[in-house]
């Protein structure tokens, strides 16, 4: 069923059929910009989801740098918001999301 689901529905939120633009490094983009935390968000959620050609896609919509920013970002907002729920420091979610001793 959730193949079926993703088939029909492509991850980048196009609906099936509309076009690509090509960008100038070659990869393709949906029309319309896509921010850092867009592409960092979906480069992410597909690093999890083991889906290199999401990644790959996601990677295309913004520079390294600015990737590299937002999937920070998104990890340090991701720590703040456990260690509230779990009511820990995020130093201590951090070293256990990691395997790390905790001390």
């Amino acid at each position: 069923m959730t193949d079926i689901l993703r088939r029909l529905f492509r991850p980048d939120g196009r609906e099936p059929g509309t076009t690509v633009d090509e960008s100038p490094r070659g990869t393709t983009k949906a029309k319309g910009s896509r921010n850092l935390f867009e592409a960092a968000a979906t480069y992410v959620a597909a690093g999890a989801e083991d889906d290199q050609e999401r990644m790959d896609d996601a990677a295309g919509w913004v520079s390294p740098e600015a990737l590299s920013f937002g999937v920070s970002e998104l990890a340090c907002r991701a720590v703040i918001a456990l260690a509230r729920e779990r009511d820990e420091s995020p130093e201590q979610v951090a070293r256990t999301l990691l395997g790390l001793p905790t001390d």
